[in-house]
């Protein structure tokens, strides 16, 4: 685990931008949160619109990205390829394990996981489109 972290601030950028580029694209209503590297929420919001689950969702894709320690479009090949090991792990994954894209893990100066970010609402590709270009946005690497 890197000693960089992710502050309030900087988690705050991310879903603004996050909003801003799913507004800018016309994507539908979106919900983000940004996690630490041990899985624990610094911040979440969701756009009017969306459903009560959206926070578990979003949890769900950002801290099993960090649990496998791969993005959750990458966990979605593995559900495929192994399903009985994605799934057993879900239950595992303190706040579940989402194996489609939008959950990106973010890297700190010297490359090693500072959290991640989880986004849902759109398509998962729309998702995942949404979170890199909020971590963008904060001035931090996917």
């Amino acid at each position: 685990m890197s000693d960089f972290r992710i502050s309030l601030d900087k988690a705050n950028i991310i879903i603004s931008a996050t909003f801003a580029k799913g507004k800018e694209v016309g994507m539908k209503p979106l919900s983000c949160v940004v996690v630490d590297a041990g899985g624990h929420v610094i911040a979440f919001q969701r756009q009017d619109g969306t459903s009560f689950l959206r926070l578990d969702i979003a949890r769900g894709k950002a801290a099993g990205a960090l649990a496998m320690g791969v993005n959750s479009r990458q966990l979605e090949v593995m559900a495929k390829d192994r399903p009985h090991f994605i799934g057993a792990a879900a239950h595992l994954t303190p706040g579940g394990l989402v194996p489609v894209a939008g959950g990106v893990i973010v890297k700190g100066p010297d490359g090693l996981s500072i959290g991640a970010v989880g986004v849902t609402g759109d398509t998962s590709d729309n998702d995942e489109v949404a979170a890199l270009a909020g971590i963008a946005a904060a001035g931090l690497t996917a």
